[in-house]
């Protein structure tokens, strides 16, 4: 019996208005796939190029890729980097910083929007209280949110300390919430009072008592 390789045969392309892909990153195919070809020759060259061209490296790395303990590959280790600082702050100095950061539309429809600098100060704030709690780098910490911008500004919050975070989606239980925070180790859990799907509350806060 052989096995099905595949279930749909598409082959339709819709090739977006020029206008709109001459402002994309990649603007389109061809440079795409020019792209591809320069991963495929080169992949460490490749990803390197990006690397610093992209990113704000608080220590420059020197070597890309470490394949010396397979399948355990190692990228850029011995560079340093902070990746809410990558996110945030280098908008702020390159005159992002009252562009729109996130539009988030809520569960009844009302659209927010957040500027580079706005999150950057929602970012701060709870970082700090963060740390007085404590948390420093190489902490684990639970993250148990609605999707919202804050959920957006606790991920932030602790990858600027160095912590590692873990979400866990918003509709699980007391058990499985209580399960994910001993798997993880984590040290502290950031959550809401409750989160609204489908026009119905969910009491985060009250389930996140009864996993603790």
């Amino acid at each position: 019996m052989s096995a099905i390789e595949s279930v749909m045969q598409e082959n339709r392309v819709f090739n977006p208005p020029e206008s709109f892909a001459s402002q994309a990153a990649i603007p389109g195919m061809d440079a795409y796939r020019a792209l591809c070809e320069e991963a495929e020759r080169d992949y460490e060259g490749f990803w390197a190029r990006h690397a610093r061209e992209l990113l704000h490296w608080n220590k420059p790395f020197t070597k890309v890729l470490d394949e010396s303990n397979a399948p355990f590959y190692k990228w850029f280790e011995d560079g340093q980097l902070n990746a809410s600082y990558n996110c945030l702050d280098r908008n702020l100095e390159n005159g992002n910083a009252d562009k729109v950061a996130i539009v988030f539309e809520a569960d009844d429809g009302t659209v927010t929007r957040v500027t580079y600098r706005e999150l950057h100060a929602k970012v701060c704030r709870l970082a700090n209280g963060l740390k007085t709690l404590g948390i420093r780098k190489g902490d684990r910490v639970v993250i148990y949110m609605p999707m919202s911008v804050e959920g957006v500004a606790a991920m932030q919050a602790c990858a600027r300390l160095g912590a590692t975070h873990s979400v866990v989606f918003g509709g699980f239980s007391a058990k499985s919430l209580q399960e994910r925070l001993v798997d993880v180790g984590a040290v502290a859990l950031i959550t809401a009072d409750e989160q609204m799907r489908g026009g119905k509350a969910l009491p985060l806060k009250a389930i996140a008592d009864d996993a603790l």
